[in-house]
């Protein structure tokens, strides 16, 4: 045999006798046919319900056990309205847990900081003040406009709050106003100084446009589009995610902000609005003329618990129509991880 041609025997035979690819590189190996469908049902669903509004819809959800994700318009920037809320929270808890902060700290309510409703009739009391914890139920649970904004400025501004965010790992989300300040954005005015109250009320008057939308609950649009205090749905999915796998804050801080939110008063008709009586709910809204947000925790009756962001702008059918596809799309995630089949860890969709 010539040399050549026994190369090329030793170098088939090498061929033949070398260990096979394993199935990782070629890629994940295909999904259950079964899974597929049930992946598909959930993402026609969402398609369905976002067809509901003449606006725009994002969702995102998450098994926390094995870290599926399915997403619809999950990468989509959206105003967070109120939804900021529970990152302006986590900055909060995060203060305690280094020691800067205690919760029955008592905080000035200082009347630069008063806006429009809820305890603004506090802020005209001398000396009247507050403690951490009270304005933290008061923010979470009834969505007070004046207690956040206390919070916010003992937070450290808007910047701090995004750059506790960030440090998470978290991108995609970003507050850049106070509450005050991010109404003032969403009424298409831009003070410079005087009380909340004198500045929105002559925007009012000079406008009559504002008090329009106000009155058919239509969206600013040019206020929409803005990137200031945005959000992806993937975003507050991961933050939310961040705080309930307890990589946010030490474990009695991450206890007390879902005791507080378990107790939300807004949006019940929201992600809570279908889901089984006596589901337990952690949850946040979120809301302005045109824009409903609902972002929460939901515990299954098998003790897993999943992580739900539904967010919706743009959209001038009312805050009942918006409210319906939030609970709907709630309830499709909640049957899906309760009654799927088995799927594989970590595997993700976006639409």
């Amino acid at each position: 045999m010539s040399l050549p041609r026994s190369l090329s025997f030793l170098a088939a035979l090498g061929l033949f006798l070398a260990p096979l690819p394993s199935a990782d590189a070629f890629g994940p190996p295909p999904k259950p046919l079964l899974q597929q469908s049930a992946e598909a049902k959930l993402q026609a669903e969402f398609a369905r319900f976002a067809a509901l509004s003449d606006g725009t819809v994002g969702i995102a959800v998450r098994d926390l056990q094995t870290g599926e994700t399915q997403a619809f318009n999950g990468d989509t920037l959206f105003p967070m309205a109120s939804a900021y809320k529970v990152a302006v929270a986590g900055r909060i808890f995060s203060l305690i847990d280094a020691g800067d902060l205690r919760l029955d700290d008592k905080l000035a309510l200082d009347p630069a900081l008063a806006s429009e409703g809820g305890i603004a009739w506090m802020f005209s009391r001398p000396g009247a003040s507050l403690s951490v914890d009270r304005l933290l139920e008061l923010m979470l649970q009834k969505s007070d406009n004046n207690a956040t904004d206390v919070l916010v400025a003992r937070a450290g501004g808007p910047q701090a709050i995004t750059a506790f965010v960030t440090k998470l790992g978290v991108t995609g989300l970003r507050v850049d106003s106070d509450t005050a300040h991010l109404l003032y954005r969403a009424m298409g005015i831009h003070p410079q100084s005087g009380s909340f109250r004198q500045n929105a009320e002559a925007a009012r008057r000079a406008d009559p446009q504002i008090a329009v939308r106000d009155i058919r609950d239509l969206p600013n649009l040019a206020f929409s589009i803005e990137p200031e205090d945005t959000s992806t749905p993937t975003a507050m999915l991961d933050l939310m995610t961040a705080y309930e796998e307890g990589r946010a804050f030490s474990a009695a801080s991450t206890q007390r902000f879902f005791t507080i939110m378990a107790h939300c008063e807004t949006g019940k008709a929201r992600i809570k609005g279908m889901l089984p009586p006596g589901t337990a709910v952690a949850h946040k809204t979120g809301s302005l003329n045109g824009v409903g947000n609902d972002v929460g925790i939901v515990r299954l009756p098998d003790g897993r618990r999943i992580a739900m962001v539904v967010f919706v702008m743009k959209d001038s059918k009312g805050h009942v129509s918006r409210d319906r596809i939030i609970a709907e799309a709630s309830r499709a995630a909640y049957d899906y991880f309760l009654y799927a089949p088995d799927r594989a860890h970590g595997r993700a969709h976006e639409a």
